[in-house]
């Protein structure tokens, strides 16, 4: 199982979210990111994982694409606390607009 921590702001931003948000949040972690990460290949197209355009090493998940506005999380790695296991460090989660600060 990969390792990871959250950035206080990434802790805030969760807060804020909607119980339905956070719970899809999880599911698409627990569901897709996690499976994916694990494998070491590359992450399934609809989870829509790219670089954060001028932020070097952050990349940017999309969770949410009903409607209204899409569900978004910024993530870089970190060191391995465990020797071959990646470790993902949270830092904002929300939508588009996190990407200005991500």
């Amino acid at each position: 199982m990969p390792t990871y921590e959250t950035l206080a702001r990434f802790t805030a931003d969760l807060h804020r979210l909607t119980p339905a948000q956070r719970q899809r949040f999880r599911r698409v972690v627990l569901d897709a990111f996690v499976p994916d990460l694990r494998t070491g290949r590359p992450f399934r197209p609809g989870l829509r994982i790219k670089g954060v355009r001028r932020t070097s090493g952050v990349y940017e998940l999309t969770w949410s694409m009903g409607t209204g506005p899409a569900g978004r999380a910024t993530f870089e790695y970190g060191t391995e606390v465990r020797p071959g296991t990646p470790h993902v460090i949270w830092r904002r989660i929300g939508t588009h607009e996190i990407l200005t600060g991500p």
